[in-house]
């Protein structure tokens, strides 16, 4: 493991693991750690040396002294590419690989928009950043929307009052409302979701540039969809994967929870 000191942002904290030497830079879902992909043993991990790297309110990621009201600004979209400034001064200028998980995605797309011709591989499951998710742009970004995800965060019963009231009226199913519930239940873990998804509601990949650039750089494309996701199903991305020439596109039988060792046993068991 190690840190990514970045100037105005904070640092970093990654973890390294994985038996394959192709370098590989990974960002995970919420609620996890940079170590969340270390359950892909038979499969990811045989080919790559994973950068799993943690999301700021999450594992070990600070950032630095920034005020409640820059991170209710949000994290701008350039910080990303420090990310990979700072992994190079430290391993040097190479080319290496992607990989990104839910909201983890995001960063992931954006390296593909910003270090095309440097990228060998891209792997994104159950990805966010392919089409908008109304729920989360509305929290981020409309008045009401904001106004509600405040009150929502600072008191203790409101957050589970309503999130049962949209499971009772099938807005998410069981496996959404058993994840949010465990991510909603104490206060802190409720204003680490407010500050998380604030942080980098910026972060919206340009699907259409980067579609073109995997095709012009031919980059491998594999996605990773649950048949079972109502968050980011298939079925959003699919204006995306028309775009490109040559994807690897998959559907397991599992739900949002995709990151499992259920998963690693259907991918190296697909067919060659």
């Amino acid at each position: 493991m190690g840190f990514l000191q970045i100037t105005d942002l904070g640092t970093v904290h990654f973890h390294e693991y994985g038996e394959g030497k192709k370098p590989m830079l990974a960002f995970h879902g919420y609620g996890m750690t940079g170590r969340q992909f270390h359950v892909l043993k038979q499969s990811v991990l045989q080919d790559y040396h994973v950068y799993g790297i943690d999301h700021f309110f999450h594992g070990e990621s600070r950032l630095d002294n920034w005020t409640e009201a820059q991170i209710l600004a949000g994290m701008p979209k350039a910080m990303v590419r420090q990310y990979v400034e700072e992994w190079f001064r430290l391993y040097g200028r190479q080319r290496f690989s992607v990989m990104g998980y839910s909201i983890g995605a995001n960063l992931a797309l954006i390296l593909v928009e910003e270090y095309a011709d440097l990228i060998d591989d891209l792997i994104l499951m159950a990805p966010d950043g392919l089409a908008v998710y109304k729920g989360f742009d509305i929290l981020t970004n409309k008045a009401w929307g904001k106004f509600l995800f405040n009150r929502v965060t600072k008191n203790k019963w409101l957050a589970p009052t309503l999130l049962k009231s949209l499971y009772k009226v099938h807005f998410i199913d069981e496996s959404l409302y058993k994840i949010a519930y465990s991510e909603m239940d104490t206060e802190q873990k409720r204003l680490d979701v407010y500050y998380t998804l604030n942080l980098i509601k910026w972060l919206k990949p340009d699907v259409v540039k980067i579609a073109h650039l995997i095709n012009q750089h031919k980059i491998k494309c594999t996605l990773i969809f649950g048949k079972h996701d109502q968050l980011f199903p298939k079925t959003a991305a699919m204006p995306f994967i028309n775009l490109l020439a040559d994807a690897d596109v998959h559907e397991a039988p599992l739900g949002h929870w995709l990151v499992t060792p259920a998963l690693d046993d259907y991918l190296v068991n697909l067919p060659a």
